[in-house]
């Protein structure tokens, strides 16, 4: 059985020790934590700076055996500096995390292939993975682009790609761009549904993609088909913000839907 991931804007609302016990209560076996925030004055998880947080998270990671999978998020710019976020990757070692979600916000491949080699080399003493993400409103907009940015950079060994079922419903990737890409750079993917389709504007996909995603066969997207080209073993990341919905019935209970409805989709219930 694959394992699942708590993501972090599924239950955006708890803190670090609060998404670990919802998390052990709702049978997801990890995490996934925004100590970060993915844009500047968004919001984000405290951890970094708070040494009770940590302690209580360390503790509340003992008693239950749920583990950090990912950690969001490092976005690469123009004006990029792996060592700008040194504090995150102290905290992935602290919490035995296994991978960094990577943004791009530059659309000249050369150089940001050269900034993601540099993350990957800061990144690999602490055992993290740097994967990256592709989104249609950002410098790296389908599976392919994403490819190409690795080879550039000399696919280190702890490059990744995160595919993300909502961006593949809303870009030009296709099934065989997912099926062709190559397994060692798969280290867990995103699962959700919407409508799928190129006809959103950029702040229709933000917005849905931050704050209103649908339950795995609420949607249009071809979820099914999407896992059956990624390895079946491939770790999944529960991301299905819904706010309305997680307002009327709770973190929690949001969260256990979104991880039945994952399952049951890929038959894993």
């Amino acid at each position: 059985m694959r394992s699942y991931s708590l993501a972090y804007l599924t239950a955006s609302r708890a803190s670090v020790p609060q998404a670990i016990a919802i998390a052990a209560q709702t049978g997801y076996g990890f995490v996934g934590l925004r100590l970060q925030p993915n844009a500047p004055g968004a919001p984000f998880q405290a951890f970094i700076d708070d040494a009770a947080l940590q302690r209580e998270t360390l503790a509340r990671m003992a008693d239950t055996g749920v583990q950090v999978f990912d950690l969001e998020i490092i976005r690469i710019g123009e004006h990029f500096d792996p060592a700008a976020h040194r504090a995150l990757m102290d905290a992935g070692a602290a919490l035995k995390a296994r991978a960094v979600l990577v943004a791009a916000d530059d659309s000249d491949a050369q150089r940001l292939a050269q900034h993601y080699a540099q993350l990957c080399e800061s990144l690999r003493p602490y055992g993290l993975s740097a994967d990256l993400e592709f989104m249609p409103w950002t410098g790296v907009k389908d599976a392919q682009a994403a490819l190409r940015v690795i080879d550039l950079a000399g696919r280190p060994a702890n490059a990744g790609i995160l595919v993300d079922a909502l961006h593949f419903g809303r870009s030009t990737t296709r099934l065989a761009d997912i099926a062709a890409l190559p397994p060692q750079l798969l280290h867990y993917a995103q699962i959700c549904d919407a409508q799928a389709g190129l006809h959103f504007t950029t702040e229709e996909m933000i917005f849905h993609a931050r704050q209103q995603r649908m339950l795995p066969g609420e949607g249009t997207i071809d979820v099914q088909g999407l896992f059956a080209a990624l390895p079946a073993d491939i770790p999944v990341s529960v991301e299905i913000p819904e706010v309305q919905r997680a307002a009327q019935i709770g973190d929690q209970a949001w969260a256990a839907l979104a991880l039945q409805a994952s399952q049951r989709l890929l038959g894993d219930a």
